[in-house]
């Protein structure tokens, strides 16, 4: 068994990711000496390296032999995403470091905590962020390693020496989940996704069920209504479900839109919540606040730390980030990358602005994904009334030969629809006068970002 307190160097194989960040963020203010490489050099590393982490953007095995030869000094943590024969990580296979994935750290580290923790292939990243903010104003020291960046903390780590509670967001690619033992688990989804992994939806199901009968005898486990049936068997847990509809154990009733947010009635099952507020946009984001009043229900946090947490929440960056709103033009951005998600963020935009021209920029993800799911894609992408489609961002993948956004675009039931590459965007932003505009996707689309607010405003 690997004891982390026994390293003083942490080198971490793709630090800039999101959840590799949030670890070195916790290394860093730890005390260990941080180092690692990335691919590309990006705003989030950029405040690692002001933060004191040491990065460089190529492989450079010389480097790395030259400066880390003493094994029990280093321990070094990777990424599934990077390949497998990147020539650092097989430097220090062969010279026999301690060599471990993300979530076998994030696992050894939850071991010292009552670890709640979030799964599902949607909603995951706002949920969590939004249990440690409930548990910070509930004033429950929290440790919190998080898929997003936070507005309320602007940082995807909370770190408190004196915590207690620890929150993760357990993410299901490459079953890194199974790596968690919770005491208490909020599942949010089992739509099939990451097939490249799994194969099908019944492998996928598979792992969930495995992650439900992970948490610990006598914990929690919040899910939703619509996907209770992955607990079955599981007998030595509390188990509560969640909807937005009646018929679960926590549900809204009575919601409408107030201000940048939602108002609703909550049921529990002890009594009715009257007025709680939201104060971040999107239904779907009443659903995820459900979840998570639900969860400080369980804990006994008290109404009015629900209450306080939900309407101070500012959400999370990229998940319905709304960055422009004013009457004669609205721009927001969103991670989206599975069809639910599409589906799921532009209903919710078309029920926060009714009647409004919607156009959606959208990049998808990975070419297996789109392979799997452009029927799906298609159909989201169809309630839209402009797309704009992007080429596929490949990310850790080769291309493979007749994926490509055509298969996508070619099912799209649109008469305004357009491909176009990254290098012409602006140019065709130019030239589009749009009333609400989306963008979607969890590759580099975000780089957009900027320029967009710059020409709209």
């Amino acid at each position: 068994m690997v004891r982390i307190e026994g390293y003083s160097n942490i080198y971490m194989i793709g630090i800039g990711g999101i959840g590799m960040s949030a670890l070195a963020r916790y290394f860093i203010a730890g005390g260990w000496h941080v180092a690692g490489y990335d691919r590309i050099s990006t705003k989030l590393t950029e405040e690692l390296e002001r933060e004191g982490a040491d990065i460089h953007y190529n492989e450079q095995p010389e480097m790395v032999k030259a400066i880390y030869q003493v094994p029990h000094e280093t321990l070094v943590i990777y990424t599934p995403a990077i390949p497998a024969d990147h020539s650092e990580l097989e430097y220090f296979r062969k010279t026999g470091f301690a060599v471990l994935k993300r979530s076998e750290v994030l696992g050894m580290l939850s071991v010292g905590h009552k670890c709640i923790a979030v799964a599902g292939t949607h909603g995951k990243t706002t949920i969590s962020t939004l249990a440690a903010h409930l548990l910070n104003v509930a004033e429950i020291p929290v440790l919190a390693f998080l898929g997003g960046i936070s507005k309320n903390y602007n940082t995807n780590t909370l770190i408190n020496s004196n915590s207690e509670w620890m929150v993760a967001e357990a993410d299901e690619f490459d079953r890194s989940f199974l790596r968690l033992f919770p005491d208490k688990a909020i599942v949010t989804s089992c739509d099939p996704d990451h097939l490249d992994i799994y194969g099908n939806k019944e492998e996928m199901e598979i792992s969930f069920r495995q992650f439900i009968s992970q948490v610990k005898s006598g914990g929690d486990i919040i899910i939703k209504k619509e996907i209770e049936s992955l607990t079955s068997g599981k007998s030595d847990a509390r188990i509560f479900t969640y909807s937005l509809y009646p018929g679960a154990d926590f549900f809204a009733e009575k919601f409408e839109p107030s201000d940048n947010g939602y108002r609703f009635n909550l049921h529990t099952p002890e009594n009715i919540i009257i007025g709680l507020k939201t104060g971040f946009p999107g239904l779907v984001n009443v659903e995820n606040a459900i979840a998570v009043a639900a969860l400080g229900f369980i804990m006994g946090t008290g109404e009015r730390a629900i209450r306080r947490a939900l309407e101070t929440f500012r959400g999370v960056k990229r998940r319905f980030d709304i960055h422009i709103n004013r009457d004669d033009i609205a721009y927001i951005d969103d991670y989206g990358h599975h069809p639910k998600e599409l589906e799921s963020f532009i209903r919710s935009v078309r029920a926060l602005y009714p009647g409004r021209k919607i156009t959606g920029i959208f990049q998808p993800h990975l070419y297996t994904r789109t392979r799997d799911f452009a029927d799906g894609f298609a159909e989201s992408l169809s309630e839209l009334d402009e797309l704009i489609l992007l080429d596929i961002y490949p990310a850790r993948e080769l291309p493979i030969e007749g994926i490509s956004s055509d298969i996508i675009f070619n099912k799209v039931k649109l008469d305004n629809k357009k491909l176009c590459s990254k290098e012409s965007l602006m140019d065709e932003l130019r030239k589009t006068k749009p009333d609400i505009l989306l963008t979607m996707g969890a590759g580099d689309i975000d780089m957009f970002v900027e320029p967009i607010i710059k020409l709209l405003e």
